[in-house]
């Protein structure tokens, strides 16, 4: 079986698929188009984010088997339409669900004893200590929306804390002994922190709303290391204004499918700006599962899935 790989991975994705029989071919550099010309003579696909899989790559991969995404989601890929035509698709989530958990779990704490404006402040010269007096984790009721792989891993750090974990999830029976499973209206009356743990899907597109934070009964934290679509950034802002949202985390922004090289040298948008502006949100670019440990992790699920599959 040839592979083609469309995106730089961890080396022993393809020393051990070589290892296991499979002829790889590496392209990270050619268009969707040129790759789209030639993609019928490959039987199966490696890649992270460089382009969509569509219909028409689709249709265009007449011998594709396979389709393995080196990271957590697949809505890069038709998935509907793929495994119509038979193709069978991998992701990784199992790889970097841990380095996910601790991301948040920092985040969260950061934000709590406002490390990164006190470390700012004392960098210019700034000895506020009362103006950075911070609050503790424990006694809060810690609410997680989604409680897949990604949930259940910031859950299981939260047990070294004396918090209580509820979860939301429209799947039924997925909470365990980390986290217990709620309603809707019982995790929006009482949790102290939300935390986003859901893939993209066409339900949890621009989920987190006006309407949505405003069921919350109390002023809540936020938190998302999941998809930025997944919030409307406007709304979100106008509830850190308010007070119903007392600080947010953000590893993903809305904006993200947009050249952020472009966006800082442009006009930035009025929301983003005041993200950048306010001492109670932290902002990472998309890392929280990048860990030199989730690199590896990840190439290796999806060797480990190919090989029970196909070999």
């Amino acid at each position: 079986m040839k592979i083609l790989h469309l995106d730089t991975n961890h080396e022993l994705l393809i020393n051990q698929l070589k290892d296991l029989g499979f002829t790889n071919h590496e392209d990270y550099a050619s268009s969707k188009e040129q790759v789209e010309a030639k993609i019928h003579q490959y039987d199966g696909i490696v890649l992270r984010s460089r382009f969509t899989i569509d219909k028409q790559f689709l249709d265009a991969a007449k011998n594709l088997k396979f389709i393995g995404r080196v990271g957590a989601g697949l809505e890069n890929i038709d998935c509907d339409y793929a495994k119509k035509k038979g193709v069978y698709l991998i992701s990784a989530p199992e790889g970097n669900r841990n380095a996910v958990g601790e991301h948040t779990l920092g985040m969260l704490l950061s934000l709590f004893n406002k490390l990164n404006k006190a470390d700012a402040e004392v960098r210019e010269g700034k000895w506020l200590r009362e103006d950075n007096r911070g609050i503790e984790l424990d006694g809060k009721i810690v609410g997680l929306i989604g409680y897949g792989n990604m949930g259940k891993a910031f859950a299981k750090k939260l047990q070294g804390f004396d918090v209580e974990v509820l979860c939301y999830d429209i799947k039924d029976n997925v909470g365990d002994v980390n986290a217990k499973q709620v309603s809707l209206s019982e995790f929006q009356k009482k949790v102290d922190v939300v935390s986003l743990h859901t893939p993209q899907t066409p339900l949890t597109l621009n989920m987190i709303n006006d309407r949505f934070i405003n069921q919350f009964k109390k002023p809540f934290w936020f938190l998302n290391t999941a998809r930025g679509k997944s919030v409307v950034t406007k709304d979100l802002v106008s509830a850190i204004k308010s007070g119903k949202i007392l600080g947010a985390g953000l590893d993903v922004l809305e904006y993200e499918k947009k050249s952020f090289e472009s966006l800082f040298s442009s006009k930035i948008p009025e929301a983003f700006q005041y993200l950048i502006d306010s001492k109670n949100v932290l902002l990472s670019p998309h890392v929280a599962g990048w860990t030199i440990e989730s690199k590896e992790k990840l190439a290796q699920t999806i060797i480990d899935k190919i090989k029970a599959k196909f070999s």
